[in-house]
């Protein structure tokens, strides 16, 4: 009776630890990838960013980041933020036509960045590192794609290469990616606006008040022909006095 109880208390264990497994997703750690953060930002102007990088080994340690920047989106500025213990390299590619940044024309705009860890600042099995990167002006496209390998100390590399497909599901290895939305009018813009409406409108004051007076002017104009015809009918009426 005892073994028979202690069988069944096994496979109710079982049992619920497949079902845990099916429902929450216990089965070994949850997937993460590289990612940018934050997700948005503004086109044609600067942002902030960091390339946010978990560690998804459990023996191994990231050693080296490559984030490649789009081609069909070049940045005129591209500048990073310190990261202790890591060593930071940009590469440079030619654009054409140039890039215009403050009136300036720019013929090559960079085109990979490269982290790669010194001494023991690698990121460790269930760490995580950003990657900080100031840069623009953005470019006037809906996202950008920014490739990403990330290499471990055992040598192997994950390639975060995989791009969204509209409508579609998330790719086994996504690349990290930067929305992009358009600027809200400046208050410049909107103060201008307001000005030419108020001049507008008083425009349409001054024109109303003009009618209104040439009016009132019209108007006194024939009362003052009405009294001077009234004076000189009467006159009319009486006649010449005739002497007997």
């Amino acid at each position: 009776m005892t073994r028979l109880r202690r069988t069944a208390s096994a496979a109710a264990a079982l049992a619920f630890t497949a079902v845990a497994t099916a429902v929450l997703g216990f089965a070994g750690p949850a997937s993460a990838h590289v990612t940018v953060n934050p997700k948005e930002a503004t086109q044609g102007g600067y942002a902030r960013v960091a390339f946010r990088v978990p560690n998804e080994s459990d023996t191994a340690s990231t050693t080296k980041l490559e984030v490649v920047l789009p081609e069909n989106a070049p940045i005129g500025s591209v500048s990073t933020i310190p990261v202790p213990g890591w060593t930071v390299a940009t590469e440079k590619r030619k654009v054409d036509p140039p890039i215009d940044v403050h009136g300036s024309q720019l013929t090559e705009a960079v085109s990979k960045i490269t982290w790669t860890a010194t001494g023991d600042a690698a990121v460790k099995p269930g760490q995580f590192q950003e990657f900080g990167v100031s840069m623009g002006p953005l470019p006037k496209v809906e996202s950008m794609v920014f490739k990403t390998l990330q290499t471990y100390s055992d040598g192997n590399v994950s390639r975060w290469i995989d791009e969204p497909q509209p409508g579609g599901e998330e790719p086994e290895k996504p690349a990290p990616v930067l929305t992009l939305t358009a600027a809200a009018p400046s208050a410049s813009a909107a103060s201008a606006a307001s000005a030419v409406a108020a001049a507008d409108d008083d425009d349409d004051n001054e024109s109303v008040g003009a009618a209104i007076g040439l009016g009132i002017a019209g108007v006194a104009t024939g009362l003052a022909g009405l009294v001077f015809g009234g004076f000189a009918f009467a006159r009319t009426r009486r006649g010449p006095v005739v002497k007997s």
